[in-house]
């Protein structure tokens, strides 16, 4: 063997040490692809999961969010109502108050005509009374 055809054979033997190389690598990057891909598919269907279940959720919370709106304006309403309420009985005590001062004015004074026309009553009484103890008086001497 001439050097021309050591040096060829060499050539040969490394492209074929390159080829043998180069096509493990390749395998090891398509079984790494492979593995990429079906994780990637794993992931898609996840997130296909979440989105719905984040679609579900998000109706849910307007759901709840429309209902507490509605209870709020019907607690609106009823506290409304209470006020209002409040305010009327605010009035009838005022004029509770109004009426029991009347009658605690009309009784000071009637309590003062009372007493008046039981003195008076006394005053008559004693009279009569001395009248007839007059009358009496007068009709035994006579």
């Amino acid at each position: 063997m001439t050097l021309a055809g050591i040096s060829l054979l060499i050539i040969a033997l490394s492209f074929a040490f390159i080829a043998v190389f180069v096509v493990k690598t390749l395998k090891a990057a398509s079984s790494t692809m492979t593995s990429v891909s079906n994780t990637l598919e794993k992931v898609e269907g996840q997130m296909q999961g979440i989105t719905s279940e984040s679609e579900n959720l998000l109706k849910k919370t307007n759901n709840i969010a429309s209902d507490l709106e509605k209870k709020t304006q019907s607690i609106n309403g009823f506290v409304d109502s209470l006020q209002n309420v409040g305010a009327t009985m605010g009035n009838v005590n005022h004029t509770l108050n109004g009426m029991a001062e009347s009658v605690a004015h009309a009784s000071d004074r009637s309590s003062d005509q009372v007493a008046q026309a039981m003195r008076w009553g006394d005053a008559a009484i004693e009279l009569y009374l001395r009248w007839k103890t007059k009358k009496n008086n007068t009709g035994k001497r006579g």
